[in-house]
């Protein structure tokens, strides 16, 4: 006996839900890990002064003693966005990540620096988007199901 046409369709629609749910998560996974590679590494140049990070800040104009704290900030943050077990923490780094980056996209507009220099604060910033909407899409989708 075949099924209802309204079964089948809901069926469907439950199937292409979940593979959309699992391609955002993929989406998630591929874009937060991208980005916390991003933040360890340089959050490593800054804890440990590499030269080519310290003289990016002393061009913004920063001490070179703020290095190790905002490197340390990074580190903490890299590990906020990539282990769920504390959500509220996780927000908390997305909006210091956020500060962090308009810092220094600002920094750069203030020195002067030709707009090449602003490319990376931009691309950053665009990704820790991305990874705070999919984060949200993919919870979102794991509340639904």
């Amino acid at each position: 006996m075949a099924r209802p046409v309204a079964a089948r369709t809901e069926a469907q629609g439950a199937a292409a839900a979940a593979k959309l749910g699992n391609a955002m998560k993929i989406a998630y996974w591929i874009v937060t890990g991208l980005l916390a590679v991003f933040l360890v590494i340089t959050g490593i140049a800054d804890v440990i002064k590499l030269p080519e990070a310290a003289a990016v800040f002393s061009h913004l104009g920063y001490p070179e003693y703020l290095m190790p704290f905002i490197g340390a900030a990074k580190l903490l943050a890299a590990a906020a966005i990539v282990f769920p077990r504390f959500p509220a923490l996780k927000e908390w780094a997305y909006a210091g990540l956020v500060f962090d980056i308009i810092g220094a996209f600002y920094s750069h507009i203030l020195v002067g620096d030709p707009v090449v220099n602003w490319v990376i604060p931009c691309a950053a910033l665009c990704v820790v988007f991305v990874s705070y909407f999919l984060y949200h899409k993919t919870k979102q989708s794991e509340g639904d199901s």
